[in-house]
């Protein structure tokens, strides 16, 4: 296997936060070679060092759609620190579901003038931080929002007025530094094969004097093969082309927080993730990458871009982890 030498505080991670309720249902992990271990265990022997987790407002107890409360969140993230792993808190600012297609305030809110949204907001950002920190967790790294790309707690945040969203940014950011001064902020967007769009999103952001740390990007070739008609040839040079051109403008740190193939092409999804890890290589403000809910078996969540199989071992896709070096 080919090794691409990163710096040494590149984060090798995913998001897992289906975890607890997979384990809670009787899904059995295991490693490559079958035997049944802890997750976070396995995920060591694919080279990672960070673990994202999402968290919402006020969520069901729905095993796929819900949990994952301020509670739940912290007690996951403590386990995940004692194993080592740094954290990232992914804050959707819904009670489900928040990502392009769906920007849905929590339901607590709904009633609040836009004053009344960013303190809620604010306040909310900050009691949940500094519940990771007083157990111990301090986060490295904060989303301000989950695939932001039409705004946030929609109609209030929309991207129609980018005033006000860089108010609600510039709210969880505050609150999060008040919290936990060491923790980096990020503004997270799906569309990072369309260089234009996140060009312009991040520059009326500046206009704006918004207050944030670093840039995080989704990727998912497959969606736009499947809803664009794109090709992976031509969504490989978007990306290549996002890779070189962002950082470019900005000078901001940025990582591949959002990642995945299709669980049943194998080798493909190797391939995505090769070449995503070759061409991130040759951009140091690149720092990170992250596999969305590779553990969530299609069996369990219906999902198909996980790497996991049905018998609980994890595709050859999570071998391509072990070609970054750090």
């Amino acid at each position: 296997m080919k090794k691409f030498e990163m710096n040494r505080n590149f984060a090798v991670g995913s998001d897992i936060s289906w975890y607890p309720q997979m384990r809670k249902s009787g899904f059995v992990f295991k490693n490559k070679e079958g035997k049944e271990q802890s997750l976070l265990e396995t995920l060591k022997e694919f080279n990672h060092n960070a673990i994202r987790l999402r968290t919402w407002v006020g969520p069901s107890d729905d095993p796929q759609r819900g949990h994952c409360s301020a509670q739940e969140t912290m007690e996951f993230a403590v386990k995940c620190h004692e194993q080592g792993y740094r954290i990232m808190l992914n804050f959707h600012y819904g009670d489900t579901w928040c990502d392009p297609g769906k920007q849905v305030k929590p339901k607590a809110w709904e009633g609040l003038d836009f004053d009344g949204l960013v303190k809620a907001m604010h306040d909310y950002t900050y009691d949940t931080v500094k519940l990771l920190v007083d157990n111990g967790v301090v986060p490295e790294w904060v989303q301000i929002g989950n695939e932001i790309d039409p705004g946030m707690m929609l109609p209030d945040g929309s991207t129609d007025d980018f005033g006000k969203l860089s108010r609600l940014i510039s709210a969880g950011h505050d609150a999060t530094k008040a919290a936990s001064p060491a923790s980096k902020t990020m503004v997270h967007l799906a569309a990072f094969a369309n260089a234009d769009f996140c060009i312009n999103y991040f520059e009326n952001l500046e206009k704006h004097e918004c207050r944030y740390d670093i840039m995080g990007f989704s990727f998912y070739p497959w969606h736009l093969n499947r809803h664009r008609g794109t090709t992976y040839e031509e969504a490989v040079a978007s990306w290549n082309r996002s890779i070189k051109e962002i950082p470019e403008r900005f000078g901001r740190e940025f990582q591949i927080v959002e990642i995945g193939g299709e669980d049943v092409r194998e080798e493909e999804s190797y391939k995505l993730m090769m070449d995503a890890i070759e061409s991130i290589h040759s951009q140091p403000l690149c720092t990170g990458l992250f596999w969305w809910e590779p553990e969530g078996a299609r069996v369990w969540s219906g999902y198909p871009l996980s790497a996991w199989r049905a018998d609980g071992t994890p595709t050859k896709a999570m071998d391509a982890f072990n070609a970054i070096g750090y």
